[in-house]
């Protein structure tokens, strides 16, 4: 297997023993964002500022790759409190139009720094 790891100053350093992404066998494998300011390092106050920064460090992580949210076939969504999907869902289509990935969304007890939302996602390269 062909393994490259990808990191970029334009979305938030890893939290822990992991990758921002896995570029292999044709895949780019990108870890959960969360709703953090890479020039911060702090988490964006709110489910909604948080969803778009989570996009935002998505984009940048794609972009390392010279890719974008079009690129991508898979997605997941670990959001806090359920009460949110609809917010999030308009959030969602407005960042990938009409082309969506496959997805699966569930609702979690706990995400680091107490995060309302992390999405990860696997774009085709």
């Amino acid at each position: 297997m062909n393994k490259e790891i990808i990191s970029t100053k334009e979305a938030p350093a890893a939290i822990g023993p992991y990758s921002q992404a896995i570029a292999a066998n044709g895949f780019l494998y990108i870890s959960g964002q969360m709703g953090v300011d890479p020039t911060t390092g702090a988490l964006v106050e709110g489910v909604e500022a948080q969803a778009h920064q989570a996009f935002k460090n998505l984009s940048a992580i794609l972009k390392a790759k010279n890719l974008t949210l079009k690129d991508v076939v898979k997605s997941l969504v670990f959001l806090k409190n359920m009460d949110d999907f609809t917010a999030i869902n308009k959030i969602y289509a407005d960042y990938f139009g009409s082309d969506f990935p496959a997805r699966s969304c569930v609702e979690v007890a706990r995400l680091p720094k107490d995060a309302m939302i992390e999405i990860e996602v696997i774009a085709a390269l």
